[in-house]
């Protein structure tokens, strides 16, 4: 089945229908990555609730919030489905840390893009190793950047193809089924951080911002880390 008739076939489903669909087209060969944000842990919710033959990973980059560590350990203690955690390499981490600061990222564009490639790019590469199918969190409204893209794609950069079944779901949607099914989230949500990553680099939004405005705050840029290339080069 190529693209095209992948794209078909999964545009009418929801999400909860579209993730067991997949998991049965691509047997032991589907994986989400979880950031533990808001849009994830629904999917986590919806893949353990129905358990769906779909491995889970997430990237500790090092430098995440302490809430994070303990939503990840509530999310594996309620849904009882293990997430494996990958982790930079540490000599690129070192080298990167002592040869421009530990703080690097602040000065320039194009470190804090290099520090996204070594804590996420790479762990991402290696947890993909293996799959065909790559589930992600993606919402359309999330960013500019997300408007143009469909609910099935290739990745050419990681060379599989990529599904994202909240792709056309609203923020509001969102919420209402995480309050609904009694869903884990980050504490932090509720002080405005909208979108979470790593914490020297996310503040909370200040009302009428954009969503993705609290992201590498002091630069102006299209608000991505690489993890998904094809809109990350978009600028």
């Amino acid at each position: 089945m190529n693209i095209k008739d992948l794209q078909t076939k999964f545009q009418s489903l929801s999400a909860q229908d579209g993730l067991q669909a997949v998991s049965q087209l691509f047997p032991k060969k589907v994986v989400f990555s979880s950031s533990l944000g808001q849009e994830d842990q629904v999917i986590t919710h919806l893949i353990a609730n129905s358990n769906l033959d779909i491995d889970i990973f997430s990237l500790d980059t090092g430098r995440l919030f302490p809430e994070a560590y303990t939503l990840l350990e509530d999310t594996i203690r309620k849904y009882k489905k293990d997430i494996k955690i990958y982790f930079p390499e540490q000599e690129a981490v070192s080298e990167f840390v002592n040869t421009k600061g530990i703080n690097a990222f602040f000065k320039s564009v194009k470190n804090r893009k290099e520090c996204c490639f070594i804590r996420k790019v790479k762990p991402l590469q290696k947890a993909l190793q293996g799959y065909e199918i790559w589930v992600t969190g993606l919402r359309a409204e999330q960013s500019d950047n997300r408007q143009a893209m469909t609910n099935i794609e290739f990745d050419e950069i990681n060379k599989i193809i990529k599904y994202h079944p909240l792709l056309h779901w609203t923020y509001d949607e969102m919420i209402a089924y995480i309050k609904k099914q009694n869903i884990p989230y980050n504490p932090l949500h509720d002080q405005n951080f909208i979108s979470i990553g790593c914490a020297p680099c996310t503040r909370a939004i200040f009302e009428g911002e954009h969503p993705r405005a609290g992201r590498w705050y002091w630069e102006q840029s299209a608000k991505e880390c690489g993890l998904h290339a094809t809109y990350f080069d978009k600028k």
